[in-house]
This record gives C-alpha cells, structure tokens and sequence, in this order.
C-alpha cells in the first residue's frame, strides 16, 4: 500500500518493480481503468517487463472481486476509523497495518 497525495503511472510502475523484487514478477496485472493505470508508462512498463496487463470492463467492478473485498474491509476498518493527521501518520499506519497482516 501506497499512501501520496497522488500517484503517476510511472510511481505505480516503480511501486509494481519494488514488488516485483520482493515477491516475484506476476504473469499478469488486473486492474480498473484509471488514469495511472492506463498511461503510457504503465504501457510502456508492462511492454518492458513482459507482464500482460488486463483491465476490468467499465462499470464492472466485480470482474475483480478480490481486490473491491481488500477495499471495502481497508476502508472500512482503517480509513473510516482513522484521522490522518499528515501523510507520514497515514504512511506509518500502514506500514504497521501491513506487518501485522503478513
């Protein structure tokens, strides 16, 4: 998990390589349509990589029911729990959300 005030295709591309390193280069990325995951880096990126990328169909968020599950039960039991007071609080948050879950 990523906590920024926005993020580019090309932070989710070096996100994904970060990932990559620590668990291994996926056969393939499932993702919704928005803007940072349909830019050209992240084209570009899945090119470069050899990743085949597949994006869910508009309107269907169901197509990748894992994931709407991970963000209705973060939301649900972090983000609508906790006041940010910063970006650090929120990044250390779930640094610590992440070591207890793993």
């Amino acid at each position: 998990m990523v906590a920024d005030t926005s993020l580019s295709g090309v932070r989710v591309a070096r996100e994904i390589d970060r990932l990559m390193i620590e668990r291994g280069k996926p056969k393939m990325v499932v993702s919704e349509n928005g803007s940072e995951l349909t830019s050209n880096a992240i084209l570009a990126w899945a090119d470069a990589s050899r990743v085949d990328w597949h994006y869910i169909a508009l309107g269907k968020p169901m197509q990748n029911g894992f994931i709407e599950s991970f963000n209705g039960r973060l939301r649900e039991e972090l983000l609508n729990e906790v006041l940010f007071t910063s970006l650090a609080q929120a990044r250390a948050v779930l640094v610590g959300t992440r070591t207890c879950s793993t």
